[in-house]
């Protein structure tokens, strides 16, 4: 079970990175090179989910106890995963079907991506009992997250939405992916209070 999760999630970090190949590319030639780690939310967000299984694998072959370090960023990329695929899980989807209400077509590609990311905010959520970050990993994905915001937002490199959105929504749209980020947050530091509060 495991490997298919990994497996499908390498499959759509692929074809996350390939979807926002094009943006990605006018961003390079367009902006300081160093915009475009902003600028693949969702697919950034599949490969850390993607790394968290591998590290789940890697629990069946381990033979002694992890040092610090490998903890430690084990616990980041846990993090990550968690806040960022529940945040652009469902700001996907409510983008999508935001789009939809105001005539933009869905199509087949837009179902597709509504089931992958519903999945992502659920897998995330799914997986969260053997996670092992600290609150320091939260915090540091918290300031990864809220400055990707800004760099959305304030400095234009946000994922490409219908233009029905963009002209009329847009600080709506900012507004609600800064509260996505909040609530994400705010469920990963739950979910650790209450894995501490089990392990007591």
């Amino acid at each position: 079970m495991l490997w298919l999760f990994f497996i499908t999630n390498l499959l759509g970090t692929i074809y996350g990175y390939e979807w926002y190949w094009l943006q990605m590319t006018d961003t390079i030639v367009e902006k300081p090179l160093w915009y475009v780690f902003f600028v693949p939310d969702s697919p950034t967000a599949s490969l850390f989910f993607t790394l968290t299984i591998g590290y789940l694998l890697m629990d069946y072959s381990l033979t002694s106890k992890p040092n610090k370090l490998y903890q430690a960023i084990r616990g980041f990329i846990e993090a990550f995963a968690l806040i960022t695929s529940f945040k652009y899980g469902i700001w996907a989807v409510t983008m999508i079907w935001a789009g939809a209400w105001h005539g933009v077509a869905v199509g087949w590609d837009g179902w597709m991506l509504t089931a992958s990311h519903l999945a992502m905010a659920v897998e995330a959520l799914l997986f969260v009992r053997w996670y092992r970050y600290k609150l320091t990993a939260v915090v540091l994905v918290a300031v990864w997250t809220f400055w990707n915001d800004f760099m959305d937002y304030e400095r234009g490199v946000f994922p490409r939405l219908p233009d029905v959105l963009v002209d009329n929504y847009y600080r709506i749209i900012e507004g609600f992916t800064i509260s996505l980020s909040v609530i994400s947050i705010i469920i990963a530091v739950l979910c650790l209070a209450t894995r501490q509060k089990t392990a007591r």
